[in-house]
């Protein structure tokens, strides 16, 4: 599918040279009632990678998720006043029963949010005040967190439920011990058809991964997660029925990351689901279960973090256990080309996809356009999803020309429709329709690539320095583990600092400026120096958390520098 590039007198617009219709259905309506779904009945849609007896099908799964929606109205008024009232927020680790608690907030009529399992009480306070959570849900692993947030926020003990660790399903509150009786009547979901509906009804906020500043909340609406699975799911299906595989029959993944962003929910709650096939859930990354689980599942799909596919391609751990790979795709941060190259390697015998997906923005954390090939470029984020739009822009809004870097714009239908409560959010973030990423890159030889964020862009002297670029010139350096860079002050301008996490005792910071400079442009050599760290401060789904590295360059003695 390529990308065709119109000039028109509004300026330079970026579109796939194929579109198609999607269906026009609610989120739920889609997973269990339509033919669009790949589930069969029988298929076991999530299950406990430690114990895979504990496991739902698509049938079970819909009469357990109708019978819970009954139970959170009656029990809890969630929804009773009208659809988008209430807000129910999740704070979960792994779970193969968290999928249900999605599903029935949705069922019930009112808005799924999530938090981190790795937030603070304080943190997750502030998330419950900001959104103005009804009803707060958890597991055994974050119950010690939801309850002092509550305590904080104000919450009953009573409206914070326990998800346990049980085969069925099985919820408490903190002030009774005794399970909550889950009742035998059933409420069905809305069905929705009307297009305009299904583009303005909000079922999902989330919050944005807050690395450069307070997290945002950013709406999803039903059509926003319905075309991300159709207009990235279908043709993929599509290309694998060409080579003769049913990608629906043949799909095993595993859920390893946090479900409270995008790349959770819409991948674990909704993408699996509409594919057809298991997804095994684990509590949390582990490095050495993940690959005991990879090789006894024979996982066919992954999506994953650079960070994981870092330990992948570096860590001797790693053998054969991804050898019935097919697919592999990396998102949420950059993916330099010579990580993803050795990554690739250890990859379904090197010959497994591993592509770079672009859209889960820092910005938002909510759809964006997803740029995707099923090719084997790297470096690249491929090819605009069908019915998207984008633009490059100049820093005046001035559409640069294909093979010059700008910010890009999109529009579409799985375009995030803005934030929640933040007008002014929203207008900085919202051009005539346009979507401003906040991401730089450029359209070259028919692929997009990303430069780096805006916001992270070092200026020395006049000349932009991209992070991203150098981070993955230092992750392949064999004796470095990880690394990251900021901008410093320095000989009057910004000057490019790197924080690295050697992998070899042995190596010395001169090393590493000398290597780096030998490989580099003059402008992007390490003037800013190197410090040695125990670990990259890094969000629950990858990114880079920049704001962390600053306060610690604002701690050290710039007598120190190199």
């Amino acid at each position: 599918m390529a990308t065709i590039v119109e000039k028109t007198s509004s300026g330079i617009i970026y579109k796939a040279s194929q579109q198609r219709d999607f269906p026009q259905l609610d989120l739920l309506s889609l997973l269990f009632d339509s033919s669009a779904c790949g589930a069969k009945e029988d298929t076991v849609v999530h299950a406990d990678a430690a114990d895979p007896s504990k496991a739902v099908s698509k049938a079970q799964l819909r009469h357990l998720v109708k019978r819970l929606a009954y139970t959170l109205r009656q029990r809890y008024s969630i929804g009773q006043d009208g659809p988008e009232k209430d807000v129910v927020l999740c704070i979960s680790s792994g779970h193969f029963l968290l999928p249900c608690l999605f599903y029935s907030t949705i069922a019930a009529g009112a808005i799924f949010s999530a938090s981190s399992p790795a937030s603070t009480a304080t943190e997750l306070a502030g998330q419950i005040k900001q959104i103005g959570a009804k009803l707060i849900m958890c597991n055994e692993d974050t119950k010690e967190v939801a309850a002092a947030a509550a305590k904080l926020a104000n919450i009953p003990g009573s409206q914070v439920l326990v998800l346990g660790s049980q085969s069925h399903l099985e919820l408490t509150n903190l002030e009774q011990s005794t399970p909550i009786p889950i009742s035998t009547e059933t409420l069905g979901w809305q069905r929705m058809t009307d297009t305009k509906a299904l583009e303005n009804s909000i079922i999902c906020i989330l919050f944005s991964s807050g690395t450069t500043g307070l997290p945002k909340m950013c709406r999803l609406s039903h059509t926003n997660m319905v075309s991300q699975a159709c207009l990235v799911l279908d043709p993929a299906r599509e290309y694998e029925k060409a080579r003769g595989r049913d990608m629906s029959a043949d799909y095993r993944t595993i859920a390893h990351l946090p479900a409270a962003h995008i790349a959770g929910v819409q991948g674990y709650f909704v993408n699996s689901f509409y594919v057809g096939g298991t997804l095994y859930w684990m509590p949390r990354f582990n490095l050495v279960k993940f690959l005991e689980y990879s090789k006894k599942y024979q996982i066919t799909n992954l999506v994953s973090v650079p960070p994981i596919y870092l330990a992948i391609a570096k860590s001797p751990l790693v053998t054969d256990q991804f050898d019935s790979l097919e697919w592999a795709v990396a998102g949420a941060a950059p993916i330099g080309k010579e990580l993803q190259l050795a990554a690739r390697k250890k990859l379904g015998k090197g010959k497994a996809h591993l592509t770079q997906t672009w859209g889960l923005s820092e910005t938002t954390g909510a759809m964006t356009t997803m740029p995707r090939g099923i090719d084997d470029e790297t470096g690249s984020v491929s090819m605009l999803v069908m019915n998207g739009r984008a633009r490059i822009v100049d820093d005046d809004g001035k559409d640069v020309e294909p093979g010059q870097a700008g910010e890009l714009w999109v529009k579409g239908p799985n375009v995030t429709k803005g934030y929640y409560m933040n007008d002014a959010a929203n207008k900085e973030a919202f051009v005539d329709g346009w979507f401003c990423t906040g991401d730089i890159g450029l359209f070259k030889d028919g692929k997009f690539y990303i430069v780096d964020r805006k916001k992270e862009l070092i200026k020395y002297k006049g000349l932009q320095v991209a992070p991203a670029e150098l981070e993955a010139l230092l992750v392949s350096h064999a004796k470095i583990a990880d690394a990251a860079v900021i901008g410093v002050d320095g000989e009057a301008t910004e000057v490019p600092r790197a924080y690295v996490v050697a992998g070899d005792a042995t190596l010395k910071a001169e090393e590493i400026v000398d290597w780096v400079a030998s490989k580099v442009a003059n402008h992007k050599k390490l003037r800013g120096g190197v410090v040695f760290i125990d670990a990259i401060p890094k969000s629950p789904s990858g990114k880079i958390l920049r704001k962390e590295l600053r306060q610690l360059a604002k701690r050290i003695d710039k007598g120190s520098k190199l």
